[in-house]
């Protein structure tokens, strides 16, 4: 039989660990609540600040472009081609100015500076988006050249850190905003060739210049968007590329994947780009615009509910788990693989 005493306790313990549990969902609502509050502080005057934008030809910065024209901001987009920067001038409004830049060319990064610099005078650069990328050549390492690297990695990486270097005094002037894009592919390598390691790259760069740039009130963040429908992730462009990379192998190295593999490779990039690109890519430039206005910005964004909800959590995953997500997307060999 339990004593009166014995109920007594056990009553206060219940009580006792029901409160602690309260408190710490109370703590919690109250967490999200404050930060929710914080990150919707935004900054003030938007048509007193200058942002430059590359990449613009189409695609998120030039979205982008547009969405912060219309907020009332000075943008000066670069673009790759006149038909770009023509067509990006008859949609927005005159205060949008354009410029030609090509991100591998050390020169024409010179030139973008002095025209911005014309542009801003002594109120410094407000933001800079360093959103000018390409993904081709992917596919498996063995299929590349060196080459089929530096491609990439130019563009996307070394351009990336060339346009911010150049950049950089223009925007410290105005204790302004650096945005870079990454992607999921900068936490998990999904493919081979140049596109995961610049992604990573521009991880690694941007966590670095964060640290060393916030004495100066500098504040740099990251975009990991997952897929979406772009010039990036165009299929026909995919296949093209892959088409080149697997005629020039040696044929030995032909055998060693299976006469079946190049055209399941094919397919299987195809049905995953048909499935998980989402056509929404303001979800992308929504997340840029907060980097660009908001009080306190955000470190990383990352853009789109596949990002959010399966490639961001997949990439804490132990290695093993990561692997077997990943091998299980990809067509297997079917015997093939001995030379």
């Amino acid at each position: 039989m339990v004593s009166t005493e014995d109920l007594t306790k056990n009553l206060f313990e219940v009580i006792l660990s029901h409160l602690a549990l309260t408190c710490v969902l109370l703590l919690a609502i109250y967490a999200a609540i404050r930060w929710y509050i914080r990150d919707s502080y935004k900054v003030d005057g938007f048509n007193q600040k200058h942002v430059f934008i590359t990449g613009c030809d189409s695609g998120f910065g030039n979205l982008l472009a547009r969405q912060l024209d219309g907020k009332g901001f000075h943008v000066i987009a670069g673009c790759l081609t006149e038909k770009g920067a023509t067509d990006l001038s008859a949609a927005a409004s005159p205060r949008l100015k354009t410029l030609l830049l090509n991100v591998t060319d050390s020169a024409s990064i010179r030139s973008a500076v002095e025209f911005v610099s014309r542009e801003v005078g002594k109120r410094g650069l407000w933001g800079l988006v360093n959103n000018a990328g390409r993904s081709i050549p992917i596919g498996p390492t063995e299929w590349m050249e060196l080459g089929d690297f530096t491609k990439v990695l130019d563009v996307n990486l070394i351009g990336v850190i060339d346009v911010t270097l150049q950049f950089l005094p223009l925007v410290k002037k105005a204790q302004g905003r650096v945005v870079n894009v990454a992607s999921i592919l900068g936490r998990l390598s999904l493919i081979g060739g140049g596109y995961c390691l610049s992604k990573w790259g521009v991880e690694a760069f941007s966590d670095s210049l964060r640290r060393d740039m916030q004495h100066f009130g500098i504040k740099v963040s990251i975009i990991e968007p997952g897929f979406f429908k772009t010039a990036v992730t165009r299929v026909d462009l995919i296949n093209a590329d892959l088409k080149r990379l697997w005629t020039r192998l040696p044929e030995e190295v032909k055998d060693s994947y299976g006469s079946t593999y190049f055209d399941d490779y094919v397919k299987t990039q195809n049905f995953s780009m048909g499935i998980l690109c989402s056509p929404d890519i303001s979800k992308v430039t929504k997340c840029m615009e907060h980097a660009l206005t908001a009080r306190f910005p955000r470190t990383r964004y990352g853009a789109g509910w596949d990002a959010k909800l399966f490639w961001i959590p997949l990439s804490y995953f132990p290695t093993f788990v990561t692997d077997f997500v990943i091998n299980a997307l990809l067509p297997s060999l079917k015997g093939a693989g001995k030379i």
